[in-house]
């Protein structure tokens, strides 16, 4: 499987986690307001995608509506039509589909896809939110790419849009953290074991287990590594001993001058 290799725009802007957001200035994780405020200040882009009842690539990083909105129960019951007109708590701002995401940025900034996993147990899924992505990104111009913690979706992406450059998200998988997930999986993805059969070119790994030996393997072998999440310039020294990018909030990563 053809590799393809993640554009230099991603090791050079540090990514905004899940965009500029700021609470405390109604700013919310992954919303046009986040988007835009990243654009502004040059840095790349994080976003999360999540699936409504009619197969609709949703900016949206939960399964549910609890915890970001007033409403409640599961993202992929509503309708894109409905979830648009959902108000993010502490905002003005409503969920918006990866198309608007993607008219907003049009192409200043590289933008990181995270498709979630829409089969819950890091197992098989239908390809319908890999389908809705792969039909947005196609003749998008800018930097861009995609990954997942499910590898499942990654091999969808492969074969729906072999020109994007994709990776996977990756973690200690420490089995207290990722219950129900059985420890035989965790040990299986903690092994990062199906970064080749998904012909991926990075991954986004977490933070506190970059010393790794098999991120040091990967890295050795060509793979970009980016990593999850930073919240300090403190962290970011010591991620960056290692990664060659962070994934960043809380604070201002220094630009590249």
């Amino acid at each position: 499987m053809t590799r393809v290799p993640l554009p230099q725009d991603f090791l050079r802007l540090p990514i905004t986690h899940r965009a500029l957001h700021d609470r405390a200035k109604g700013v919310i994780e992954n919303s046009p307001s986040a988007i835009r405020a990243a654009v502004a200040a040059g840095y790349g882009i994080e976003i999360d995608l999540q699936l409504s009842a009619d197969a609709q690539a949703m900016v949206f990083h939960d399964e549910v509506l609890d915890r970001l909105t007033d409403e409640t129960g599961p993202v992929n019951a509503r309708s894109a039509a409905d979830l648009a007109r959902i108000v993010l708590k502490d905002s003005t701002d409503t969920i918006p589909t990866l198309p608007e995401v993607l008219a907003m940025i049009a192409g200043r900034v590289p933008l990181l896809i995270e498709i979630k996993d829409q089969s819950l147990v890091m197992g098989p899924t239908d390809g319908r939110l890999e389908a809705a992505t792969a039909a947005a990104l196609a003749g998008y111009q800018g930097p861009v790419a995609v990954m997942s913690f499910n590898p499942d979706a990654i091999r969808h992406m492969a074969r729906l849009a072999p020109g994007i450059a994709r990776g996977i998200t990756t973690s200690a998988y420490d089995p207290d953290d990722w219950a129900p997930l059985p420890e035989a999986d965790c040990r299986h993805f903690r092994a990062i074991s199906d970064y080749d059969a998904t012909g991926s070119s990075f991954i986004s790994h977490e933070a506190a287990d970059l010393g790794r030996d098999r991120v040091a393997e990967l890295k050795a072998a060509g793979a970009a590594i980016l990593c999850w999440t930073i919240r300090s310039p403190e962290a970011e020294a010591a991620a960056r001993r290692v990664a060659d990018n962070v994934t960043f909030e809380g604070y201002l990563s220094p630009l590249p001058v």
